[in-house]
């Protein structure tokens, strides 16, 4: 398999069929139960764009219900025929032998899954006890019946379609919810990301296991992601994929073990710091860390990071003042240094460098 992403190719097919793996969901959960127990005790939770019988969030969090003590778990899903891959869809055993079931609308609406109580007296509240019926309307997150919904949740958690992120968080930050969602690394750099990120509202959850995302596909998905599906598991690998959250875990809070500037410059892994005097910006009063393990533990000043750096980012540890796109403020205004024709990114005797964070370290 291919270790390249290419989830640029499947935002631009807008193919967003991607099923998040079990093991990855408990995981990124696992984190905020840790941190705080009770973190769902009571809590509606919202799963939009779901397709609850493949989907192993609804499968999580009824199977979990009773433990995470939750009060309602609601769960949607588009339309079949709102979907990239709806020649080749098959009806479940689970939505065609129900007595729900309509051959009309299960092409053209999209579906509703509720849990709140025990529906078979088995004395627990679990996977067996969902009801389901059709929406209204296809599913879609931006209708009024599911905005109701949303409007009704505590907590949304849910992979929604690469190619609407930008749209699906304002969506949420819009109903001013918690939410845990699975987006492009990239979006960290988008003018409607940064700025949540810069007045911590927004932070990167807890992760995929070593950055590498797995999920399964469906019909003609893997015709958009060349290069990057096994045939021999059946799912494709992204390696930049990364949860975004506003809620609270542990490993956010964990202080990054950092070494000098001249240590760095004397025992460090990369040859891009070992001997070498740390660069400084044309554009910018900053210098240049091109890795998150190389920031000196005793510099003061401000520092241009990878925006990797979120993954290790300690609110604790660093002041968050920018960064070096198009998203300008009065503190990087200040950091800019005049004259330079250039600032969309920072400079290196002349040549254009990554897009970089502006840190500095908190005193």
């Amino acid at each position: 398999m291919a270790g390249n992403s290419n989830l640029g190719a499947a935002k631009s097919a807008k193919n967003d069929e991607f099923y998040t793996q079990y093991a990855d969901i408990e995981k990124e959960i696992n984190a905020y139960i840790e941190y705080n127990p009770d973190v769902f005790r009571g809590k509606t939770v919202l799963l939009p764009c779901d397709d609850p019988e493949w989907s192993n969030f609804t499968k999580y969090f009824a199977q979990n219900f009773e433990t995470l003590g939750l009060k309602k778990l609601i769960s949607t899903s588009y339309a079949v025929e709102s979907k990239q891959y709806k020649e080749g869809y098959q009806l479940t055993l689970f939505e065609e032998q129900n007595p729900n079931f309509d051959e009309n609308k299960t092409r053209k609406n999209g579906k509703i899954f509720v849990l709140d109580h025990d529906t078979n007296n088995s004395g627990r509240i679990d996977i067996n006890d969902l009801e389901w019926h059709y929406l209204e309307g296809d599913g879609d997150f931006r209708s009024n019946e599911v905005k109701a919904l949303r409007n009704e949740a505590d907590i949304i958690v849910t992979n929604p379609p690469f190619s609407l992120f930008r749209e699906f968080l304002a969506w949420i930050v819009e109903a001013d919810k918690q939410f845990v969602i699975i987006g492009n690394m990239n979006a960290i750099t988008y003018k409607e990301v940064f700025p949540l990120i810069k007045e911590n509202k927004l932070w990167l959850g807890n992760g995929f296991n070593a950055g590498n995302a797995y999920f399964r596909i469906v019909g003609e998905s893997r015709d958009y992601a060349n290069g990057v599906f096994d045939e021999n598991t059946g799912l494709v690998k992204f390696r930049n994929c990364c949860w975004f959250t506003n809620m609270e875990h542990g490993r956010r809070h964990q202080l990054l073990s950092l070494m000098t500037m001249a240590d760095n410059i004397k025992f460090s892994k990369h040859k891009e710091i070992k001997g070498k005097e740390y660069a400084h910006y044309d554009n910018y009063d900053a210098i240049e860390v091109p890795f998150t393990d190389a920031i000196p533990s005793d510099y003061d000043g401000v520092m241009g990071v990878p925006i990797s750096f979120l993954d290790k980012y300690c609110p604790e540890q660093f002041e968050m003042l920018g960064i070096t796109e198009k998203i300008v403020d009065s503190t990087v205004e200040a950091i800019r240094i005049p004259n330079f024709t250039k600032y969309d990114r920072p400079y290196i005797d002349g040549k254009r460098m990554y897009s970089r964070i502006l840190i500095r370290k908190k005193q």
